[in-house]
């Protein structure tokens, strides 16, 4: 039996860009025969009490998450808006209390066209939490892509350190572009080299696939493009629902350690 659980998933608490509402989210979770579930939206935490009341109306256990933004320079630089994104889940109750406590100086002393935290202060603060790469807007995977393989390691080990040892995890994910699957097969390659964990997630945005046209009128709406404007941000692939523990065990066969 696949113990897959979805750790990287977007509510309608990341606004204008997660298209699951918490009334769908955890029926969902239960038809896919799963027993758990991280939330992790955009730079917030606003949909903890709501989530958290659902969750525990489908005895579904609830892993409380965010994907921040990780100032490229420090959080109280205002020249520089440059970000990268970088999960993080609540392992036990100092983390959810770390965790709540970066999400607040985000807003009150990060805020730069997004709730931004620093390094720094994620060092004085992970105790209790768990670090994914995100996607391919995570620093590692951005790091890879403008200087290349050397200083890409570096900013995973600059990373692995921040947490407890086995704490940070290299994040692969089933999406079929060919930058995405570069991405994961350099960071297979990293983990076997740095000795850093993998993790298998899905970057969910809906919860099935036939949800993909309305998540792209949602982006456009975010954007402020009209839907014919072919240069506009969005998902060029269908593959961001919630997939089911078969559909991932399939995709990573080859790294089942990620699962």
């Amino acid at each position: 039996m696949s113990q897959f659980s979805h750790l990287h998933l977007h509510t309608q608490y990341s606004l204008l860009d997660g298209a699951i509402r918490v009334k769908d989210l955890f029926t969902k979770v239960k038809d896919l025969g799963m027993d758990t579930v991280a939330v992790t939206d955009h730079g917030n935490m606003f949909g903890a009490i709501d989530l958290y009341t659902e969750a525990k109306v489908h005895d579904v256990k609830l892993v409380f998450g965010c994907e921040t933004y990780v100032a490229a320079t420090d959080m109280q630089d205002r020249t520089n808006r440059r970000n990268y994104h970088l999960i993080l889940l609540a392992q036990n109750e100092v983390g959810y209390k770390n965790l709540s406590f970066l999400n607040s100086k985000g807003y009150l002393e990060g805020f730069y066209y997004n709730p931004r935290i620093d390094k720094q202060i994620l060092r004085d603060h992970s105790e209790g939490l768990i670090g994914m790469s995100a996607c391919l807007g995570g620093e590692i995977a951005q790091t890879l892509e403008k200087n290349g393989v050397a200083a890409a390691e570096e900013t995973a080990r600059e990373y692995a350190a921040m947490f407890a040892p086995g704490d940070f995890f290299l994040e692969l994910m089933p999406t079929p572009t060919s930058e995405q699957e570069t991405l994961n097969g350099e960071l297979v390659r990293m983990s076997k080299k740095l000795d850093i964990p993998l993790v298998a997630t899905n970057d969910c945005h809906y919860v099935n696939r036939s949800d993909a046209q309305a998540h792209d009128v949602l982006m456009a709406i975010q954007t402020g493009k009209s839907l014919k404007d072919e240069k506009r941000l969005k998902h060029v692939v269908d593959s961001y629902y919630m997939k089911s523990p078969a559909e991932m065990d399939q995709a990573f066969k080859d790294v089942p350690s990620a699962i």
